[in-house]
């Protein structure tokens, strides 16, 4: 009865130590205190009880081992599936600090996209002074849009990691450094390099950036917004060819080339004291977020902007040279096309984003798109001059409509506001490939073809075509086929 008796209170003992382990460890671990429980208790003093001792200390060390390596991979795990930013507060979507930035964004566009839309007087200009071929002279116009949005994927985070001011001043210098470097240039290389690579890197940096900004701005009135900012786009196209085409005759190549300098600079001096972003900086997340091309919304509006962006960009540089070529006019004549293709779309750069904030975005592309596809089609049927006039301001209207809401479709699809930088960006960089390759793609098969626009006319309309298949492909997947549905 007495061994017993020892032996139920030696059981009591051990049920107590695991009991006291279990509440120091916080868990369910299986490590307890085993020094709690003496061999003396049980049956009086072992012989090995040096080694047992010894037996029982590591096995304490190696349950508080334990215990520790499963608190740091529980804090690990956790950190892993938590986010590490809050959500961005509401935009205010109004009022005069938000409109100040639209017009900022309105500034940034004329001098970049204005810029880039005016290289139709130059290409015409340089024909007619350069040895090269039309294809190869439209390479620096090429070259030039192509930095302009693949630097994009970049700057575009920038602007989510809080940089926007050093990422908007190291551009703006670099842009207005290539224009006064342009005005001393007389060889193709060197306009390739100042006109194409410079400036165009320069607008690169701080283009999209800014317009992204004006996106953090607005939520319901998004679309209004950069519609008004992107008809900075059609007033640039209009100016700078303006000037081209006035001082041009003049004073000549050197000076013009440095009053559009002195143009941008006080632009962009201007944008600089005024323009400020919204949200706290995300230091955090990917250059490139992978996870977005696995949205088939996602993949079908940059598949058509990049198609859309080929044709568009080789009928903005080779309108003024159909009209010299084919159909005989002057210079100064067919110089006037680049300012009605960019100017005919600048009220139109309004209409759509207004009609878009109220049925959404991509159900405005998708009648944009059709129209613009038919009336690339057009051109093919132009044989004189009153039909080139009509084929240049339809032609305008229809892309300004699409360019004004290509911004407010990819931040449609965006769930985050701190994210749209580096979606827009990514697109963008996208389609420089397109806007690289269109202009010399439609100059070469018009060599092809003894210098007659037919095949690149029919190969230009083709694109848009396709664009407006993507559109419709991104309008069903997300709102399937009942025509009510805001997307």
């Amino acid at each position: 009865m007495a061994g017993q008796d020892l032996h139920e209170h030696a059981g009591e003992k051990l049920h107590s130590a695991l009991a006291g382990s279990h509440d120091e460890s916080g868990s369910n671990s299986s490590s307890y205190n085993i020094d709690a429980v003496r061999p003396d208790d049980i049956g009086g003093k072992s012989e090995n009880a040096p080694r047992t001792e010894t037996s029982q200390k590591c096995a304490k060390v190696s349950a508080d081992l334990r215990r520790t390596t499963s608190n740091v991979l529980s804090t690990v795990a956790s950190r892993i599936t938590t986010r590490t930013w809050p959500e961005p507060p509401p935009p205010p979507d109004g009022g005069i600090n938000a409109w100040t930035q639209v017009a900022m964004g309105w500034l940034v566009i004329f001098t970049t996209w204005g810029w880039v839309n005016s290289f139709g007087a130059f290409q015409t200009y340089y024909t007619s002074t350069l040895p090269q071929s039309p294809s190869i002279i439209s390479w620096i116009g090429s070259v030039q849009i192509w930095f302009c949005l693949v630097i994009s994927v970049f700057s575009g985070r920038l602007l989510d990691a809080g940089l926007f001011l050093p990422t908007f001043l190291v551009g703006a210098i670099i842009q207005v450094l290539g224009i006064f470097l342009m005005s001393i240039s007389t060889e193709y290389w060197s306009l390739m390099l100042t006109q194409g690579v410079l400036t165009g890197i320069g607008a690169g940096i701080f283009f999209t950036p800014s317009l992204a900004l004006v996106a953090t701005y607005f939520n319901k009135r998004r679309g209004l917004a950069i519609g008004l900012a992107t008809t900075g786009n059609s007033a640039g196209g209009i100016v700078y060819p303006v000037v081209v085409r006035q001082l041009l005759p003049t004073l000549g190549f050197a000076w013009t080339a440095r009053v559009l300098a002195f143009i941008n600079l006080a632009c962009l001096s201007i944008v600089f004291a005024f323009m400020r972003p919204r949200l706290p900086p995300r230091r955090s997340g990917p250059i490139i977020d992978f996870a977005s091309f696995r949205e088939l919304a996602y993949d079908g509006v940059v598949a058509g902007i990049f198609t859309t962006s080929m044709a568009n960009y080789f009928s903005f540089y080779y309108i003024a040279s159909f009209g010299r070529e084919t159909l005989g006019l002057s210079y100064s004549a067919a110089s006037i096309m680049v300012i009605l293709i960019n100017g005919a779309g600048i009220v139109f750069r309004v209409i759509p984003p207004i009609i878009a904030d109220r049925i959404g975005p991509i159900n405005v592309m998708f009648p944009v798109t059709l129209a613009w596809a038919i009336v690339a089609f057009c051109w093919l049927a132009v044989d004189n001059v009153p039909g080139l006039y009509v084929f240049t301001c339809f032609y305008g209207i229809c892309s300004g409509s699409f360019q004004c809401l290509t911004a407010t479709t990819v931040a449609s699809i965006t769930k985050r506001l701190d994210t749209v930088g580096t979606r827009l960006g990514m697109a963008f960089s996208i389609a420089s490939f397109a806007s690289l390759t269109g202009p010399p793609i439609g100059g070469a098969i018009q060599a092809a073809n003894g210098g007659r626009f037919t095949g690149a006319q029919a190969w230009a309309a083709i694109m848009t075509f396709i664009g407006f298949i993507c559109f419709a492909f991104v309008r069903v997947n997300q709102a399937g086929w009942n025509p009510r549905v805001k997307c």
